[in-house]
């Protein structure tokens, strides 16, 4: 349980933390505010992550449209199979009478 709490803590830090972690002179450049590093290396962080998922949710959606592209053409072929079919079946058969009734009169 620690292990997932002590994570979770490492992955947001809060500025306070951060600066501990900088070098002394670091430190005095941070209280006295003379760049703001924590929040453009957090918001640096963030975009990366945003920009990763938008990658894979594009490689997703790609993936996809290609299965999809493979089923048409899979369905395409079938229906033009399915054409020629119907084309041989009633071309070679004869024509069935107009009122559907098969005894003669």
């Amino acid at each position: 349980m620690k292990t997932s709490s002590a994570s979770a803590a490492s992955k947001q830090l809060t500025r306070s933390d951060y600066v501990s972690t900088l070098p002394p002179w670091r430190r005095l450049l941070a209280m006295l505010n003379w760049r703001p590093v924590y929040d453009i290396e957090q918001e640096t962080e963030r975009l990366r992550i945003s920009s990763l998922e938008s990658e894979k949710r594009l490689l997703e959606n790609e993936k996809r449209l290609l299965e999809s592209e493979k089923r048409l053409k899979q369905l395409q072929e079938s229906d033009a199979r399915i054409a020629r079919f119907e084309q041989e079946l009633f071309s070679s058969s004869n024509p069935p009478s107009s009122t559907g009734d098969s005894s003669p009169t």
